[in-house]
């Protein structure tokens, strides 16, 4: 089955206007710079983006481990920590997920406002409650959990350090830009 011609003309001159340039048969060197950005400081954290990229690959050990965790302890938990563990597990693979993406948008990206984002989901939600799981006795800590946990608490820890110093450099240079901008 194709497609009707008029559609098949429109969709052939939309794609040659948007992928094609066609006033220049050629690029001069000076186009290179531009389309390869090499006139550009990469502000991004090579630490920060190793983290977050080991972190992706832990995300589903720890998931899976925790899960399994809880599914043996259940039985032995009192009612009220049965609910809190449940509660902070789903808290906790929601905001890991969230603060992962917005690590590596913000960090890869150079976007200010989500590794802004990245940097509070972090300190302000995952540290806490990694902390909670790590520290609080009376939810029966597992060896295995408290490996994983531990393996969490330094990804975060150093995220949150490594963060801090990408942006704050990130923000420098934004401000540098925009001050640079202003007088052109």
């Amino acid at each position: 089955m194709e497609l009707p011609q008029p559609i098949r003309k429109r969709l052939g001159d939309f794609s040659r206007n948007v992928f094609i340039d066609q006033s220049r048969t050629h690029l001069t060197p000076e186009d290179h710079v531009t389309f390869l950005g090499h006139n550009r400081e990469v502000v991004s954290c090579l630490h920060l983006q190793m983290s977050l990229f080991f972190n992706m690959w832990f995300f589903p050990l720890w998931w899976i481990s925790e899960v399994v965790m809880l599914h043996l302890k259940y039985p032995a938990l009192p009612d009220y920590y049965k609910f809190i563990l449940v509660t902070v597990l789903v808290l906790m693979t929601l905001i890991e997920v969230i603060r992962l993406y917005l690590g590596y948008a913000g960090n890869l990206q150079e976007k200010v406002p989500e590794l802004a984002g990245f940097w509070l989901l972090s300190v302000l939600l995952q540290f806490p409650l990694i902390v909670f799981q790590l520290f609080n006795e009376a939810i029966l800590i597992l060896p295995l959990e408290r490996g994983v946990h531990i393996v969490l608490a330094l990804f975060i820890l150093t995220q949150a350090l490594s963060g801090f110093v990408a942006l704050r450099q990130m923000v420098r240079h934004t401000e540098s830009q925009f001050h640079l901008r202003q007088f052109d």
